[in-house]
């Protein structure tokens, strides 16, 4: 096989880089980089985090453009692939996401130029009190009451930089017990369980309907020593999950119209005490997805605001 693969970019806006990703995956791409230029904001970056941050970077990011990115080899239908994306991402405006221009475009790159360049995006990251999140080839000196999470988020899934998986594990930090079994409902890269394992939680099941994230979860689970409590396994949403076993908390990281259509599900196998953590909702979808958890039986605790994402609580 040649070693020249077809880089495809779609422009779009933060809000939309959720559904967006899951496009890309549902149409076959193995992994998704993603350039956001509020991720380069210096505002949102801790004193540790800035002198690793390039200045060419940071040039490049002085519009709002999220630029997201994935690689596709000569052995799929490129075209196809294509027309599929774009139509699909066009589409989302129905859905009231503010896609930006939703321009996507091709080049032809060499194996060897992409396979490590995303890594320079992700660098050692306190979210929470005490979690610090530290991809795999960087160092860090972690204090006596840190819990440091090593992770390598396979070219895709995240390593907990954005606002959305902050909240989460914020939450997390307020509401895992050591004897909580929790469920990760699109796990991604593993790492909302891999911090609920850490916190002491006993059991964690996470799920995601994307094998190679299935994969990248697992291959975190054991790098972080939390394979005898954790596991992740490919499924749909909530519908591969054995009802029979009871959470004390669900988490879904994902976006505002899948949480609606999660409502109905957790709502069915989570005890009246436990707590779903949802987030990955725009601040405009925060009515429509309150008003979905009420109709199901939910009691809303609280909404958290973060950037221009929310993160509900509901018992």
């Amino acid at each position: 096989m040649s070693d020249l693969w077809t880089e495809v970019t779609i422009e779009t806006t933060t809000e939309a880089v959720e559904a967006v990703t899951n496009i890309l995956f549902e149409n076959g791409a193995q992994g998704a980089m993603i350039e956001d230029p509020k991720d380069l904001n210096p505002e949102k970056i801790n004193d540790y985090d800035w002198d690793y941050v390039d200045e060419n970077m940071l040039k490049k990011s002085e519009d709002d453009v999220v630029k997201i990115k994935t690689y596709i080899s000569d052995e799929k239908n490129v075209k196809e692939f294509i027309k599929a994306v774009t139509e699909e991402v066009k589409n989302l405006t129905e859905f009231g996401l503010d896609i930006g221009n939703g321009k996507v475009y091709t080049d032809s790159v060499r194996e060897d130029d992409w396979a490590n360049n995303w890594k320079q995006y992700y660098k050692p990251t306190r979210i929470g009190d005490n979690i610090v999140i530290k991809p795999e080839w960087e160092e860090y000196e972690a204090n006596d009451s840190d819990l440091v999470i090593e992770m390598n988020p396979g070219m895709a899934f995240g390593t907990g930089n954005h606002e959305t998986t902050s909240m989460c594990v914020a939450n997390l930090e307020k509401y895992v017990k050591k004897d909580s079994t929790v469920f990760d409902i699109g796990c991604g890269s593993g790492i909302l369980g891999i911090v609920a394992s850490k916190l002491g939680a006993k059991n964690v099941l996470g799920i995601d309907i994307d094998e190679v994230a299935v994969k990248v979860a697992n291959e975190n689970v054991v790098k972080n020593g939390v394979d005898n409590v954790m596991k992740a396994v490919k499924g749909n949403l909530a519908d591969d999950i054995d009802k029979s076993i009871k959470p004390d908390i669900v988490v879904a990281n994902i976006m505002a119209d899948i949480v609606i259509l999660l409502s109905k599900d957790v709502r069915d196998f989570l005890p009246k005490d436990g707590i779903f953590i949802s987030s990955g909702i725009i601040l405009a979808k925060i009515d429509e997805v309150t008003e979905a958890l009420k109709e199901n039986g939910f009691e809303v605790v609280e909404v958290q605001k973060k950037g221009e994402w929310a993160c509900i609580l509901a018992r």
